[in-house]
């Protein structure tokens, strides 16, 4: 009879740790993903209003409306460093996760190599008990077919 794999707890930790890692750096992803997307947008927002400023000037404006492009547009490009500066922290994130990430595979990976060994052990034990089984049993039944064969 197989003997149970003894690190089966840990196993199972590591597994549990390892889906946890997984479903932390999906998240951490997809916040990077959505501060890189939100830059985006204020970038090319900041585009088209710089291009609705340069018409309105072409077509000739006050100073006062003039100056309050400016200012929105100022507002606009602080908006847009803040963004930046939080994709660069996403970006961290996603970088530790996915070392974190690959910490718990590498160590689910260590035990689950232990788990097969030991699976593998254990089947050849189950079979080489097996064979000694059916040896047992053929040489009873040859002994008992011919029992005058050994005088």
């Amino acid at each position: 009879m197989a003997q149970a794999f003894s690190l089966q707890p840990l196993l199972e930790l590591m597994q549990t740790r390892t889906d946890e890692a997984t479903r932390q750096l999906g998240k951490l992803i997809a916040a990077e993903q959505n501060a890189k997307s939100r830059l985006q947008m204020l970038e090319q927002y900041r585009e088209e209003y710089a291009q609705r400023m340069r018409e309105a000037t072409a077509q000739g404006i006050t100073r006062s409306i003039l100056h309050n492009y400016q200012d929105f547009l100022a507002r606009i490009d602080q908006a847009i460093s803040q963004q930046d500066m939080a994709v660069r922290q996403s970006e961290q994130s996603t970088a530790a996760g996915q070392n974190h990430w690959k910490e718990q595979n590498k160590k689910l990976k260590a035990i689950d190599t232990l788990s097969v060994r030991h699976d593998v052990r254990e089947r050849w034990r189950d079979g080489k008990q097996e064979q000694k089984i059916q040896d047992e049993y053929s040489a009873r039944k040859y002994a008992v077919r011919n029992p005058n064969e050994d005088e």
